[in-house]
């Protein structure tokens, strides 16, 4: 069975979580209640603050780390772009290839040094000329993992800064051991909120950043920063937030407080289990992604929505992903489907 029933209620079969994931409950009532609020003309804007805060901490919890370690924002590519903006002219950036280009275009843009490798090469390319490495945990298109430990490991004795984008891992994979010097994560995936929210975790020991998209959202103390100068920033990494889409956090917030609640470990051991059950179905090996990839033919979307199960087609494969709402039932069901 599903980690949460009384949480979620899908139209069929939802196998797409790398696309978009699920609202809770929980989430939805909230928005409800903000725009009802916002019909009425009460809204408090001071007090949605509230939830960008509870959903930062919530952010450095999944990685280990404390809350003024991180920023929030809408995008990851805006983040990305300050880590590009920050290096020095033909600094060495390894990349993979095969990559969600929200890491590779804002390097790819810039007057760097961009290497790209494939993906299983990467760790073995990190030589002492490279600056910076930036990758996915988990691969968009077809769920490869990269080992994080061996990046990280690699990157240090070679004296490399590594970037590293969590957005199709942050929601079901355990975070709490990166170690990487930047880490971005688009919240409207496994972290099943709605699309408006990111998060940013810089170390303290990394290099400060240029804050391009200062805002008043940025200052400090931050309704005390809405005119006229000085430059009056935030001292943690609060300095590089974007001003936010307030209806999107109120509703992110209580999805990444149950995901807490229900344990990132114990979803984990869920959707493997899941997409594991699926692959021995299909005669495929075990592996250690949420995400399966599968050849299928051009029109098997379509199959599928037939059935009433939702998927997506990525890199010219079938992929389905697995997460807490899903159920042993609805591997049967695409099994059914696909066979």
């Amino acid at each position: 069975m599903s980690l949460a029933p009384a949480e979620f209620s899908p139209s069929g079969v939802f196998l797409n979580s790398a696309t978009l994931g699920l609202a809770p409950q929980r989430s939805v009532t909230a928005m409800r209640m903000y725009e009802d609020s916002r019909f009425a003309g009460t809204v408090d804007a001071v007090a949605v603050d509230a939830y960008v805060e509870r959903g930062r901490s919530c952010f450095a919890t999944l990685l280990g780390r404390d809350p003024s370690e991180v920023a929030t924002g809408s995008q990851t590519s805006q983040f990305v772009g300050l880590v590009a903006a920050s290096l020095r002219s033909r600094s060495v950036v390894l990349a993979a290839e095969e990559d969600f280009t929200s890491v590779l275009f804002p390097f790819l843009r810039a007057d760097l040094d961009v290497r790209l490798v494939p993906l299983d090469q990467l760790i073995d390319s990190i030589t002492p000329e490279v600056d910076l490495v930036a990758v996915s945990a988990v691969q968009s298109a077809d769920g490869r993992l990269i080992d994080l430990a061996a990046l990280t490991s690699a990157a240090t004795a070679a004296g490399a800064l590594t970037l590293v984008d969590v957005t199709q891992a942050a929601g079901w994979l355990p975070l709490t051991d990166l170690r990487a010097d930047y880490v971005v994560g688009g919240g409207y995936k496994w972290l099943l909120g709605p699309r408006g929210t990111c998060f940013f975790a810089v170390s303290p020991t990394a290099p400060e950043l240029p804050e391009l998209a200062a805002g008043w959202y940025a200052g400090e103390p931050r309704w005390d920063s809405i005119y006229g100068p000085p430059l009056r920033l935030a001292s943690d990494a609060r300095r590089y937030d974007v001003s936010p889409a307030w209806g999107c956090w109120i509703g992110h917030t209580p999805a990444l407080e149950l995901l807490l609640e229900i344990g990132i470990d114990r979803i984990h051991a869920h959707d493997l289990a899941l997409a594991n059950a699926f692959r021995d179905g299909l005669g495929l090996p075990c592996s250690n992604s949420a995400i399966v990839s599968v050849a299928a033919p051009s029109d098997m979307t379509d199959r599928l929505a037939g059935a009433g199960i939702t998927a997506a087609v990525r890199a010219g494969r079938l992929r389905l992903s697995f997460h807490l709402y899903n159920s042993e039932a609805d591997v049967e069901a695409a099994l059914r489907a696909l066979k």
